[in-house]
């Protein structure tokens, strides 16, 4: 029997791009990036249009403002008042302006302000510019690695609930569309974990947007890739999902640098729903993949197969207990404030203290020095100089 109330969603083109990056200290440097994410959107349209209606395209990770509060260790709620961006805002003015040039939707991160939950702290966000020009979508990335500065709900856990409640939409939102489907976004370490994009799943998404990781994890073993895409083919045969996993491109610390650093080393790629590869590409020095979409086939798949579709036999009460007693501390901003590279290190060496202490982890034979950040955490003092160096080394380039 059709679906009388809804009109089928026809098969589209989702494209990933992958682009350079020049890290940027305030909000007005950004328009470097956009200039080259808009050339790059301009440039994947005019080649891939040929074979689809591209319906969807999707940004990697630091495309827009580049990694600066991660690469030196900087004061957050200062990184958060000059150089976190806001939505909507200038960047999602002239994206927002080419999605509803091209009638298109457009996924894209940045560390972004959040004035509506708590002043002078950003989030590493995730947001949809509709085929109106409009914001449709904005969701917050809920796991940080070690070395980023964003808060996170989990972070300003009471706040959050306090603001959104405390439902799996308020932590997991899914876009519900007519016309391209349900589309979850994530972000880097989130894909960490398999639970993330379940959320999304009984959230009712069917493409989920995942850009970028960086080296070791692209690049571990001998397929392209590493074990960034081992986790993006187990996301997508587990929950029966499409992954569209842009790559960061080649950084620039700033844009005086002569040299960028390939932090991520590229393998940007588009999964389908049985976990296969569908786009594959090495490159990522403003490079694409690209791949059909088919909601429909997705959907007809999850309907009618006995096997593959795995979540219909998920035995959800064995698993109730599993996460009642908790690994990492909430409300660690609401307690004591963001914190820097060196301090996280102390929270994460707790978290394996408490998973060894309650017998989830052996402890080892040997008691080795491990792992903790061995760079220089920048001052705000610091960062005026530097910023000042910068500024004059730019006036010396343009005379």
């Amino acid at each position: 029997m059709k679906q009388e109330n809804r009109k089928p969603i026809a098969p589209y083109m989702a494209i990933g791009l992958s682009t350079v990056i020049y890290g940027t200290y305030s909000k007005k440097q950004t328009w470097k990036n956009m200039d080259n994410i808009e050339n790059a959107i301009r440039g994947a349209i005019g080649i891939a249009d040929l074979n689809m209606p591209i319906k969807l395209i999707a940004l990697s990770e630091g495309a827009i403002t580049g990694f600066t509060d991660e690469v030196f260790d900087t004061p957050h709620k200062l990184m958060a008042n000059e150089w976190a961006i806001d939505i909507p805002g200038y960047e999602t003015k002239r994206l927002g302006a080419l999605a509803k040039e091209f009638g298109v939707y457009i996924i894209a991160q940045s560390k972004a302000r959040w004035p509506e939950v708590m002043e002078d702290i950003y989030i590493n966000t995730l947001f949809i510019m509709g085929p109106d020009g409009t914001a449709v979508h904005k969701a917050p990335k809920n796991h940080i690695w070690c070395r980023e500065h964003s808060v996170t709900p989990h972070d300003i856990y009471d706040r959050w609930v306090e603001v959104f409640g405390d439902g799996l939409e308020a932590f997991y939102p899914v876009l519900k569309t007519e016309d391209i489907g349900n589309i979850g976004t994530i972000c880097c370490s989130d894909g960490e974990y398999p639970e993330v994009v379940r959320a999304l799943t009984m959230n009712g998404a069917e493409v989920i947007y995942r850009p970028s990781e960086a080296c070791p994890m692209t690049n571990s073993g001998g397929r392209g890739g590493g074990s960034w895409m081992t986790q993006n083919r187990g996301h997508a045969e587990f929950n029966s999902v499409y992954m569209i996993c842009p790559q960061v491109g080649p950084v620039y610390v700033n844009d005086l640098c002569e040299h960028p650093m390939n932090i991520a080393g590229g393998h940007a790629h588009i999964v389908d729903y049985r976990g296969e590869l569908m786009a594959y590409e090495p490159n990522n020095a403003n490079s694409m993949v690209a791949a059909t979409i088919d909601i429909e086939a997705l959907r007809q798949f999850r309907d009618m197969s006995l096997n593959f579709n795995w979540l219909k036999d998920l035995r959800t009460e064995l698993f109730k207990k599993m996460y009642d007693t908790p690994i990492y501390p909430k409300n660690l901003v609401l307690d004591r404030g963001p914190i820097d590279h060196a301090e996280a290190d102390v929270i994460y060496r707790d978290s394996i203290k408490r998973l060894q202490e309650r017998g989830v982890w052996e402890k080892p034979y040997h008691n080795f020095e491990g792992a903790r950040y061995t760079g220089k955490k920048t001052s705000e003092e610091d960062w005026r100089a530097m910023k000042d160096d910068w500024k004059r080394l730019e006036a010396e380039e343009d005379e």
